[in-house]
């Protein structure tokens, strides 16, 4: 489908480029699935070209044994070619474990991601997307890895199913403690819209190992988006680990995207 590569740039884009002050009768962004927004599985659309997308989450997690972990994570992507977008994170997390804490930067991660063709009679939109990690700051760790992820979307009316899977390659090193690159994941997603409320409920199981011989971990999410003015979408999600030794006791997420572009990188544009 092209529903994503119109909702970020007429969302928001065309407001902030052109200063039209109106309202925007395309107000679809809620329906873009963004890594981690509020589940793990995205779908297979990029930003427009040109267009910008700023995005704030925040993530909580819960063990049993006391830990708690709490991560920001400002991403910022951009449309850089038609079916491209590329962008960067910046992890900020807080962990405390035993009664001691410790905040810091948590590594950085490049990305980009292409859309390989969009939804048609016997194929589902598919994409490739590529993640940079880097081993920076106090929380970062000291594993560089690059992770390949596919990526598949098919609808039917207002419900899609996307299918991830992804594989990392590089150093066995220490991770970083928030939004490291795990050495494969795998995840399932099923999304419902409710057009005429700007809404969109996802349910999500979703699998992981961190390094090499590590116990495989397996969550349950549910998530919502809503859209709440044509360029800022929120969003809320809960995560809950399916196996009793590994996962997260309880994991909470909420934030918000702006979708904006600049009229002087814009082709035409005075």
């Amino acid at each position: 489908m092209c529903g994503k590569k119109w909702a970020r740039l007429l969302g928001g884009g065309l407001l902030v480029g052109y200063g039209l002050t109106g309202r925007l009768d395309a107000q679809i962004d809620y329906r873009n699935l963004d890594d981690d927004r509020p589940v793990r599985t995205e779908d297979a659309y990029p930003v427009e070209r040109y267009a910008f997308e700023f995005i704030l989450p925040y993530h909580f997690e819960s063990e049993t044994d006391g830990a708690r972990l709490h991560v920001s994570v400002p991403e910022l992507t951009y449309g850089l070619l038609p079916n491209t977008q590329v962008g960067v994170k910046a992890p900020i997390a807080h962990a405390r474990e035993a009664g001691v804490g410790e905040t810091g930067l948590s590594g950085i991660r490049l990305f980009a991601l292409y859309n390989l063709n969009t939804e048609a009679a016997l194929l589902p939109g598919l994409s490739l997307r590529g993640d940079l990690s880097l081993p920076a700051g106090s929380m970062g760790g000291d594993a560089t890895r690059f992770t390949v992820k596919a990526i598949a979307t098919r609808s039917w009316g207002s419900i899609r199913a996307h299918v991830n899977g992804a594989w990392s390659f590089g150093s066995d090193g220490a991770p970083a403690i928030a939004e490291g690159a795990d050495r494969w994941s795998a995840s399932f997603a099923l999304d419902r819209a409710f057009i005429r409320r700007s809404l969109l409920l996802i349910g999500e199981v979703a699998a992981s190992e961190e390094v090499a011989g590590a116990p495989t971990e397996v969550n349950a999410a549910l998530g919502v988006r809503w859209q709440w003015t044509p360029s800022l979408v929120l969003d809320a999600g809960v995560q809950r680990r399916l196996r009793s030794d590994v996962g997260p006791n309880i994991g909470l997420t909420g934030g918000l995207s702006h979708a904006f572009a600049f009229s002087g990188l814009m082709p035409g544009a005075d």
